[in-house]
């Protein structure tokens, strides 16, 4: 019996969603998903991107505007090995606990892989090795099972047989129905098989874009991710524009009502968000004896006195009694102190170092040798670097020598440990060129003229110049191909391509780091990155 047969509207949650940050396989931006889940009435909705939680801090900050519950998750793929089955799977996060897991196993598969890939399989869930025997079975995480389509019973089978003894109560089996012409026997596999091992199936759409409007985008993401064109693509495109988020009319008509029940089942399982998280900045830098207070004050001091040899002027002791006030109360101390080690080291070893930006208005800054500002010269305007009222993270801009940053780096790593400090990342999209040059293949247009095209463009160039360009290299802009080639170009503008390294922003946190957000390997051999960009940790209090 499906839902409609109910009459009123369902309840559901979408629990499987990739966005843009599965890259080359997401058409919609985290942001649209939860802005079109919140319009068409869900209950919840989930960001399970592969292996990745890039995307999840943007989601949570337009969940929080929409008033619609966040599930922070990731989608995985274990590879068969040791006589378990090839496993794909979404987990997703029921409270602070299984967030901090999640973290985990995401950083373990991508500290595994090169640069954009990453390695897992059933063994690291089910017999974990040292010292992640604490993720076995993925404790304090839901877990829904990805059947292949159509599903085979013996195959599904086996896989299922893993997955309800390795997750137990918390093990879903996903119903995917996309309006194909093996519908009915899909679900009748998926049905059968769930109900023999005694797992729930759950409804899921699966989404790679927010409104159907987008398949066009999406089959020129593939076409990108395969290096073919779109014309030869096949089987490989999606059949049809059902992965989007569908109206629940339209998810009634679909799916049986016990299934779209699940889905709100396992999101009020779902209770945690991004608020919970709690980060607290090294202290290891501060002596026996001392507490963070009393130690920064103590080092200000006495950069002070070095700085004022002739005694310390009453203006700049004014000042920075005033801002010392202000770090306590704001709980900085350990940041300052942190940055001021960091600092040391470099001086220590003869590498040029200037801190730059707004904590050239802190005194603190200066007598810590941080800044070269002096405060007796001119008026400090500490609230532009600091204040109460902006509650805003303080951010001490230190620029090192190019050639010897990398020492300053490796410093960090080897203090803190990889798993407490990593790089902030930055996301790398498709600009002018490379959106004129990818859309240009994905539609086969020739190498040559793609390449013409390209090089004659500039970032500042309009649709109106780029239209010019095309007539420049002697096509015809009003031609529908040349048309499609523009639009396809101006909508990949903006798209992630892959994370990459920040110019020297790191994150180190006092506990695991790896617990609060996904740690990779950046493409230079001996440095990570964190999945956030400075926007995400800025959004969610992180100093950097």
């Amino acid at each position: 019996m499906s839902a409609a047969s109910y009459g009123a509207l369902p309840a559901y949650a979408e629990l499987q969603v990739a966005s843009d940050f599965s890259f080359l396989h997401g058409a919609s931006r985290a942001e649209e998903y939860v802005a079109r889940a919140a319009q068409l009435g869900y209950s919840a909705i989930a960001i399970t991107d592969e292996c990745s939680l890039a995307g999840v801090v943007r989601a949570h900050v337009e969940a929080k505007a929409a008033g619609l519950p966040l599930i922070i998750g990731s989608h995985f793929r274990l590879t068969a090995a040791d006589g378990a089955p090839a496993i794909a799977f979404s987990a997703l996060a029921m409270n602070r606990d299984g967030y901090g897991n999640l973290c985990e196993l995401v950083s373990l598969g991508r500290m595994r892989g090169k640069k954009g890939s990453y390695r897992l399989a059933p063994r690291d869930l089910e017999q974990p090795d040292a010292p992640f025997t604490h993720l076995r079975g993925l404790p304090d995480c839901i877990a829904i099972l990805s059947p292949d389509f159509p599903a085979n019973e013996q195959r599904l089978d086996a896989q299922v047989e893993w997955f309800a003894r390795v997750f137990g109560d918390r093990a879903w089996v996903a119903l995917t129905l996309h309006a194909r012409a093996m519908d009915d026997i899909h679900r009748g596999v998926v049905e059968r098989v769930a109900a023999r091992h005694g797992v729930p199936v759950v409804a899921t759409s699966w989404p790679l874009m927010h409104v159907r409007s987008r398949k066009p985008l999406q089959d020129v993401l593939t076409s990108i991710r395969l290096g073919r064109p779109v014309s030869e693509c096949g089987y490989e495109l999606a059949p049809n524009a059902e992965r989007h988020l569908r109206s629940r009319l339209r998810l009634a008509n679909l799916y049986p009502a016990g299934a779209l029940e699940e889905t709100v089942r396992v999101a009020r399982r779902c209770t945690f968000s991004l608020d919970d998280l709690k980060y607290e900045y090294p202290d290891e830098v501060v002596p026996a004896g001392y507490d963070v207070a009393t130690y920064l004050r103590e080092q200000t001091y006495i950069g002070a006195q070095r700085r004022f040899p002739a005694g310390i002027p009453v203006d700049v002791q004014a000042q920075i009694e005033h801002e010392l006030q202000l770090i306590a109360e704001l709980n900085y101390e350990a940041y300052f102190l942190t940055v001021y080690d960091i600092v040391q080291f470099a001086r220590q070893n003869g590498i040029l170092c200037q801190g730059r930006g707004s904590a050239a208005n802190s005194a603190v800054c200066y007598c810590l040798g941080m800044t070269e500002v002096d405060p007796s010269r001119q008026s400090m305007l500490f609230e532009r670097f600091m204040s109460k009222e902006r509650n805003e993270p303080p951010d001490i801009d230190v620029d090192f020598e190019h050639q010897r940053r990398e020492e300053v780096m490796q410093y960090i790593y080897r203090k803190y440990g990889r798993d407490r400090a990593a790089l902030t990342a930055a996301v790398s999209t498709y600009r002018p060129r490379s959106a004129l040059r990818e859309a240009g293949k994905a539609l086969g247009v020739d190498p040559a003229i793609v390449d013409r095209v390209a090089k004659s463009h500039h970032w500042f160039d309009s649709r109106a110049d780029l239209l010019q360009r095309f007539a420049e290299a002697g096509l015809d802009p009003e031609a529908p191909l040349n048309q499609q080639w523009a639009a396809f170009a101006a909508q990949l503008l903006g798209y992630p391509r892959h994370l990459s390294q920040h110019s020297g922003g790191f994150v180190i946190s006092r506990g695991k780091l790896t617990r609060l957000v996904p740690v990779e390997n950046a493409a230079m051999e001996d440095r990570t990155i964190i999945q956030w960009d400075k926007d995400d940790i800025e959004a969610l209090g992180i100093l950097k």
